[in-house]
């Protein structure tokens, strides 16, 4: 089979390499696509604790495709299936996965669907505790930001979007926010005259900076709560721990690392994608061939006018 290969940071190549066989409780996919994940561009990058060669297809980990062999252990009827799945090395045309780690969808859904970057989001909103009548900032409206606006503006919450490119503040809007604004326009200010002084219920950070951090960390209300969705990989962050604790404001760091909480937001995605809560579709803006796939690590770092999400399809 072929699969994508970081030979060295920056540097990837697509090899022919085995077809893994499934073992005992996994099934063997023939991935129809991953996604890039935010997470996945420190390992472009390169940071100091990665080593390389990564294996063939990491650090691909947002598939779905269809399950074509079973190994010892798995109940029938896998076979066949087409799923999302939790995997590592999806940047080919095969890869394995636990059978407990795969959520089928309905085999007419012929979009992309990185099911797991969508679970994650799910995730982040359940603890959220965003509800109904609640004033939400979400500060960075990348794929999960723009997923979280959708799901809290479905709610019933007043969504704030809050990012720096015209283009995702535009799609914020028609995912359902109610307020846009743009980073250089004094969010604080603009923040404080929408809510009467009062500030926001709860404020999602989803870029992954420490001027966000900082600034979605402004916008939370005395006993209000501040959730950090944003991956933050690339240093030390500073708080001001001063205002934090005059507010009495509660933080949640809302990643997980638990397989089964991974696949239980998997779960929620594809029932949201499949009961038209969420639009997938909407924020998948590049689709690149696996050989090509160094163009979409650059469009992810770059950021274009007009990106939101690249998949990579075998």
């Amino acid at each position: 089979m072929r699969a994508a290969v970081l030979t060295a940071p920056g540097r990837v190549r697509i090899e022919d390499v085995a077809t893994p066989d499934p073992g005992h409780d996994e099934v063997l996919i023939h991935v129809e696509g991953s996604g890039i994940c935010g997470s996945d561009l420190a390992v472009y990058g390169g940071r100091p604790w990665f080593d390389y060669p990564r294996p063939a297809g990491a650090p691909g980990h947002e598939i779905w495709g269809r399950v074509t062999a079973a190994g010892p252990g798995v109940p029938d009827g896998r076979v066949g299936q087409r799923a999302v799945a939790l995997s590592y090395n999806g940047f080919a045309e095969f890869d394995v996965a636990h059978v407990d780690h795969l959520v089928p969808f309905p085999r007419d859904h012929a979009g992309a669907f990185p099911g797991e970057a969508v679970g994650c989001a799910m995730n982040v909103f359940e603890r959220s505790g965003i509800g109904r009548g609640d004033t939400v900032a979400v500060v960075g409206v990348g794929f999960i930001g723009a997923l979280l606006v959708q799901r809290a503006a479905a709610c019933g919450s007043t969504v704030i979007a809050i990012t720096r490119r015209r283009f995702a503040l535009d799609l914020a809007q028609r995912c359902g926010a109610k307020h846009v604004i743009g980073l250089t326009d004094d969010p604080y200010d603009v923040v404080a005259e929408l809510t009467g002084g009062h500030m926001c219920d709860v404020v999602i950070e989803a870029a992954g900076r420490q001027s966000t951090l900082d600034l979605a960390a402004s916008l939370v209300k005395v006993r209000g709560r501040l959730v950090v969705a944003g991956y933050h990989q690339d240093g030390a962050r500073t708080v001001d721990m001063q205002s934090w604790n005059w507010r009495g404001i509660d933080v949640v760091n809302a990643h997980e690392r638990d397989p089964s909480i991974y696949v239980r937001g998997m779960k929620s995605a594809v029932a949201a994608v499949t009961g038209r809560m969420l639009d997938l579709p909407a924020l998948i803006t590049h689709s690149v061939p696996l050989h090509d796939i160094g163009r979409a690590f650059d469009l992810a770092l770059e950021r274009p006018d007009g990106f939101l999400k690249a998949v990579v399809r075998p």
